[in-house]
């Protein structure tokens, strides 16, 4: 499988799916289920963009991701 695969192309598609999130429209539900759909598209989000902050390197067939979960501080801007 890591024949012909790009590991910064699957971050840049998880970066789409985040901005895709982010754009999508609220169905015409409202009370109980309009609260989960919310929820979930955080959910949804957050998890895409974690993954498209990534950087990713490929050793022995191995796909590592290393994803800084550090509060960035104003010096890091």
């Amino acid at each position: 499988m890591a024949d012909g695969f790009n590991p910064q192309e699957m971050i840049d598609r998880f970066r789409e799916r985040a901005n895709a999130v982010q754009k999508r429209n609220l169905p015409a539900v409202g009370g109980e289920e309009r609260r989960l759909f919310i929820e979930q598209a955080k959910q949804d989000f957050m998890d895409f963009a974690i993954v498209a902050d990534a950087s990713a390197t490929i050793e022995d067939g191995v796909l590592t991701l290393t994803i800084d979960l550090r509060p960035k501080s104003d010096s890091d801007s």
